[in-house]
């Protein structure tokens, strides 16, 4: 501040309070130039890769489908704006075609942006067991989900059962489909199979208003918590506004009342970041969606954010550093 304005500025007010003014402008300079944290490494642990164009096509999306029904490969997503290139993606398979497992896999040999993948087998069937062990001679592949059904009356098969253990003992995990009635069995999963890794998609299904969510989703949540081995991936939150064109809200306050819950349920060590692309484009761009939860984990601290953002993803799926 040059002698002209010091001398107007002093007619008017103390030194002290002055002082205190200079000080204060200084901050707020300091502030806007601080860089908010940014996790060291990401990666994604919730996308579909598909090629409607393939000679067989797919079954899943339906044709009709005007914003899924379009090639979406590694390439694809890396050409979406986002604030911080991905490191790795886990893959999650929503074809039932048993060997689009194998053809995510032949991907990912040539591309190491896939880190793993999570298969869609058919648990419970003579045919498990030879799939499996097919499968997870590739390092990649990480686990296997089922979306076709809640599983809750598969508990009481035994052959059901017998499949989920031979995942665990062969240290993959079982990523749990989020509606919340097909999420509240994993609870009684924990028992029957207490070495699996359960890790639960789209934050169960939570409903995002910006507001307390349902006092139910809550109950689920405590008791999920409860057992160490249960997971939650931090994605589905715009599709939880229930926004479809696009336009799910940037602001990282509208999702706080479902993420502080989380967060003081699962904290730092079972929470992993996941975008569910390209299912999120109804509600969001790719680059929203992964500020929204880079927003609310760095007020967390770089610790915290690391984790949730890379490290908690290695643990829950035993996952292998790849060369680029």
């Amino acid at each position: 501040m040059d002698g002209n304005l010091w001398n107007e500025f002093s007619m008017n007010t103390s030194r002290r309070e002055f002082l205190k003014v200079a000080a204060g402008l200084t901050a707020t300079v300091c502030c806007a130039e601080t860089v908010a944290p940014r996790p060291a490494k990401i990666i994604d642990t919730h996308a579909h890769f598909y090629d409607p164009t393939r000679p067989q096509g797919v079954p899943w999306p339906a044709k009709n489908d005007p914003v899924l029904y379009h090639t979406r490969l590694p390439k694809t997503y890396r050409a979406l704006p986002v604030p911080q290139r991905v490191d790795g993606i886990v893959v999650v398979e929503a074809s039932t075609w048993v060997e689009d497992n194998q053809w995510i896999l032949d991907i990912a040999a040539q591309d190491p942006l896939i880190v793993g993948l999570v298969g869609n087998l058919p648990l419970g069937t003579p045919e498990f067991a030879g799939h499996l062990k097919r499968f997870a001679a590739n390092p990649i592949f990480r686990g296997v989900r089922t979306r076709e059904k809640t599983f809750e009356k598969s508990l009481d098969d035994r052959a059901f059962i017998k499949d989920l253990s031979d995942v665990a003992e062969r240290g993959l995990s079982f990523d749990v489909h989020f509606p919340p009635a097909w999420v509240a069995p994993s609870i009684r999963l924990t028992k029957l199979v207490p070495n699996l890794k359960l890790i639960v998609n789209h934050v169960a299904g939570a409903d995002v208003t910006g507001k307390a969510p349902q006092a139910e989703w809550q109950q689920l949540m405590e008791k999920l918590a409860a057992h160490p081995q249960m997971f939650m991936k931090v994605s589905g939150l715009v599709e939880g506004t229930k926004r479809r064109k696009g336009d799910a809200p940037a602001e990282v306050d509208f999702y706080r009342p479902v993420l502080d819950i989380l967060w003081k349920l699962f904290g730092a060590d079972r929470l992993i970041y996941a975008s569910n692309w390209p299912v999120s484009e109804y509600n969001a761009p790719l680059g929203r969606v992964q500020q929204i939860a880079m927003s609310y984990f760095a007020e967390k601290g770089q610790t915290a954010l690391d984790k949730v953002f890379w490290k908690n993803a290695q643990v829950a799926y035993g996952l292998k550093e790849r060369a680029a």
